[in-house]
């Protein structure tokens, strides 16, 4: 089966290529010959995720995924949370993001957080999401050079090492997008 990942993200492609293998075959944005960067305006990760799936969707009639993650943490009230990538500012950076979240916790004990990750499917015309959670905690600073975004501020529980700690192996033994592609992959191979 063939499926269009609604990403220009080349780390979110790798990983879910990882966790896919061989059942699925993942044709990206690039792979599509599509150039735009789909928005992400709404305020929950359910209706990001949906509008990405949608967009590309309707653009190419083929069954699509696009999915939102974002980091919840307990002492901001959630925050960053739908607005992850964009925390510092527009640029999308990954460093001023993470700069900006150790200064807003830099008062706080509690340093208790959730990656979420929201998966929206659109096959034949009806959509359906899964949803997977890592929680865990936020360290004071950096650790570690792998993965991507607030990884290496982040101690899924269970481990004691940071996502950018770890290879992509073992960060799928604990992310929060593994647990949803599960349910994904499990909806496909029963939908057959």
């Amino acid at each position: 089966m063939k499926l269009v990942f609604a990403t220009n993200n080349e780390n979110k492609v790798k990983e879910i290529r990882s966790l896919l293998g061989d059942v699925f075959e993942i044709i990206t944005l690039q792979d599509a010959g599509i150039d735009i960067d789909i928005p992400e305006p709404h305020d929950t990760l359910e209706a990001n995720a949906r509008e990405k799936s949608a967009t590309i969707y309707k653009m190419t009639g083929q069954n699509s995924f696009g999915e939102d993650t974002g980091l919840e943490v307990a002492a901001l009230h959630g925050a960053p949370g739908v607005l992850s990538a964009r925390y510092a500012g527009e640029q999308k950076s990954p460093e001023d993001n993470i700069t900006k979240l150790l200064q807003e916790l830099q008062d706080k004990t509690d340093r208790s957080a959730q990656f979420r990750t929201v998966i929206s499917l659109i096959i034949d015309g009806q959509e359906h999401q899964f949803e997977g959670i890592s929680r865990g905690q936020i360290l004071t600073e950096r650790k570690g050079g792998k993965g991507f975004g607030y990884d290496p501020l982040f101690v899924p529980e269970g481990a004691t090492r940071s996502f950018a700690e770890m290879d992509l192996a073992e960060k799928n033994q604990y992310s929060h997008r593994a647990r949803a592609f599960a349910k994904l992959i499990a909806f496909l191979q029963n939908n057959k």
